[in-house]
């Protein structure tokens, strides 16, 4: 019998579950893309088993793609495949080669050794060779004729080589003058670090708090790893908000550090994972997809910032860059280190932990005084905008954008609402629109009710644009950094760069940045994420106040924290004011263990929707119906681009069989012709 290929086909179908068997041409192993007959067309599959005979008729692949996967990343591939509920095509997906560009090649000039010597030449002509200076060479750009002519003369050797087409770096922050003297928390933590490579796979968290020098023990650890031969992977929250953590990575290390992020164009990505794939870079560095890179002789994986939600995904699979970060590093053998200094309650009940208390110039944590805003009546209050006039630099954090709320009619009271999504629309006054934040609807900013005719529209809450206005009356630049703001990096540089300056924005403004000359951190409407109906609405407010307020006093001059909040008595803020992480975690995990949230159970989100009303309830019910472990719902959801939602929610104890569990409803429910309207989503830890 002929040897066998087993092949996933990367197609998107749920009910639809390989591998499925095809003639192995010759040289092919796990991790060979093909393109493959599939259903009346052709499609890419990739290899992820091999056997020797089959009990079916096989076809051969179509062709066999130069790049290929190395089978660790399939392997990784189909446990995610597994653990988030997906399916391999899926998965397999996520961790395949960039598709759509191929190697660039231009033509390349040297200079033959002893061409210089020629005396027939013109003046250009030895310009020319001149420029391609001595045992060196150039790609010819504008100068290929003149180059062929020398060519031909036997004074130059032209040939196509590949160019790499690299990334820019967004540099924000001084360059560094030499390497800095460890701390001594510094130099324990890279003594444990060391220490868990004799015993690895090991996972340690690294709590330090802000400004305790996390960044340079990565360095360090990673320079460790690549003196002996290994390499390494360091996933950032979102690439365009950390510049200064990729430029001190490319600053330390230079061309042996890949950065793979979505922003990238075709050619880039290609580029900088082939670079990967060859071992000529052997750091890869970017947010939640970078886990997926392929570096060989993976020894260290760090995640950074890893209390940040943006490692979760929000296609499917759903996974969570955290959990594929450990699970890739035990496959590997390789040590797993998570900084922060907010750890999620998991991160904190299952990791061992390594503690740096202190910042590395030893400065005191900013003080930090909550401000009582249940009487007030402007979104700053006296004290705060008193302490944002006589501060150089300043951050203010409010965590919702655009000028107001909502809009609404002040004779009727009409709302202003999406017409896809059961949401309000909110107003942007830049633009002159008020827009959907969900779906993205766009419409002019209303001059009458349309329900009533009244010219009387009043506008509802404060947000970032808004408080840009505002501010800009303090006498200091304003700098506006959130979902809205088109670069970034380059806002972020502008404000490092100015004098006297206010930067003002959403939960963005707390993402790692070290400014040393920021003295003041402002967090307006502190509360409002409490009063989300989410068991983790108390950790998501203590990581954002106590984040914001590590932006401040990382320098010679004292910082000052102030904490805007009708909630003066809250918990989480009171622990964030005391810089008290360890305080805060120990109560909130032994509230999760009376309650049953993880880590002490597993939430699954069934999520099913549907254009057809009634359609999206019929089938989260048909589901709840075939599940064996205890589920809540169906319950529905707002309407969302619109489409019709209702989930079921399992919460168990045992992680492997409820995810086999919902895996086989879904499974089951997404093949019945009766249910065809709906669409499923399934959402492992729900975040």
């Amino acid at each position: 019998m002929p040897p066998v290929a087993k092949i996933e086909p990367l197609t998107t179908a749920r009910a639809l579950r390989g591998p499925f068997d095809y003639l192995r041409p010759d040289g092919v192993g796990v991790g060979a893309i093909v393109e493959v007959p599939f259903a009346g067309r052709t499609l890419r599959g990739v290899v992820t088993g091999l056997a020797e005979h089959s009990e079916h008729e096989l076809a051969a692949p179509r062709r066999v793609l130069e790049q290929s996967l190395p089978p660790d990343l399939v392997e990784l591939a189909l446990w995610m495949a597994a653990e988030f509920c997906s399916t391999p095509a899926r998965a397999l997906s996520l961790v395949a080669p960039p598709a759509g560009a191929r190697a660039k090649t231009a033509l390349w000039a040297e200079a033959v050794p002893g061409a210089g010597g020629e005396t027939r030449l013109s003046e250009r002509q030895r310009e020319l060779l001149a420029s391609l200076g001595d045992g060196g060479g150039r790609f010819t750009g504008a100068d290929t004729a003149a180059l062929r002519r020398l060519e031909a003369r036997g004074l130059v050797t032209i040939e196509p080589r590949v160019v790499r087409r690299a990334p820019e770096h967004a540099v924000v922050g001084a360059r560094q003058a030499g390497v800095p003297e460890l701390t001594a928390d510094q130099r324990a933590a890279l003594d444990a670090i060391a220490r868990a490579h004799s015993q690895a796979p090991e996972e340690l968290l690294l709590h330090g708090v802000t400004g305790s020098g996390k960044t340079e023990v990565y360095l360090r650890a990673v320079g460790d790893v690549l003196a002996r031969g290994g390499g390494a992977i360091v996933l950032v929250p979102e690439i365009g908000l950390t510049p200064q953590i990729v430029s001190r990575f490319v600053e330390r290390f230079g061309d042996t550090v890949a950065v793979l992020h979505s922003k990238l164009g075709a050619g880039e990505r290609h580029d900088e994972w082939t670079r990967l794939r060859s071992g000529e870079a052997r750091i890869a560095i970017g947010p939640r997809s970078a886990v997926f890179a392929p570096v060989d002789r993976l020894e260290l994986v760090i995640v950074d910032e890893e209390h940040d939600s943006s490692y979760k995904h929000e296609g499917d699979p759903r996974y969570d860059a955290r959990a594929v970060a450990a699970e890739r590093a035990r496959m590997a053998g390789a040590v797993l280190v998570a900084g922060t200094a907010t750890p999620r309650p998991e991160s904190f009940h299952r990791m061992p932990r390594l503690r740096m208390a202190s910042r590395v110039d030893g400065a005191a944590m900013p003080a930090v005084e909550i401000v009582d805003m249940r009487d007030a009546r402007r979104a700053l209050h006296p004290r705060t905008a008193h302490a944002l006039h006589d501060a150089a630099k300043s951050i203010v954090l409010l965590n919702r954008r655009g000028w107001s709320n909502f809009v609404s009619c002040g004779s009727c009271g009409e709302v202003w609402m999406c017409p896809e999504c059961d949401v309000s629309l909110v107003l942007h006054r830049s633009e002159g629109i008020v827009s959907c934040h969900h779906c993205g609807h766009r419409e002019p900013v209303p001059s009458r009710c349309d329900a009533c005719g009244s010219v009387s529209i009043g506008r509802h809450g404060t947000g970032t644009e808004r408080l840009e206005h505002e501010l800009a009356g303090v006498g200091h630049q304003v700098f506006r950094l959130d979902a809205d703001t088109p670069r970034a990096a380059a806002v972020l540089s502008a404000f490092e760069a100015a004098p006297r300056a206010v930067l003002v924005g959403t939960q963005m403004v707390a993402k790692g940045h070290d400014f040393p000359d920021v003295t003041l951190g402002v967090v307006l409407d502190a509360d409002a994420t409490l009063r989300f109906p989410d068991f983790r609405a108390e950790e998501r407010t203590f990581a954002l106040v106590a984040q914001l307020a590590g932006r401040a006093g990382r320098g010679s001059a004292d910082g000052r924290v102030l904490v805007q909040t009708v909630a003066t008595d809250a918990p989480s803020l009171a622990f964030a004011a005391r810089h008290d992480s360890e305080g805060f975690l120990a109560g909130e995990l032994a509230r999760r263990e009376a309650l049953r949230y993880p880590p002490f159970s597993t939430l699954i989100r069934i999520v099913c929707s549907s254009a057809e009303p009634g359609a999206a309830a019929a089938a989260a019910e048909a589901v709840r119906v075939r599940l064996e472990v205890p589920a809540l719902g169906p319950a529905p959801l707002f309407r969302l681009r619109g489409r019709e939602r209702s989930q079921v929610l399992v919460k168990a104890g045992d992680r492997r069989a409820a995810i086999a569990d919902v895996d086989a409803a879904v499974r089951a429910v997404s093949a019945d012709k009766g249910h065809r309207a709906a669409s499923f989503s399934v959402d492992v830890d729900p975040q």
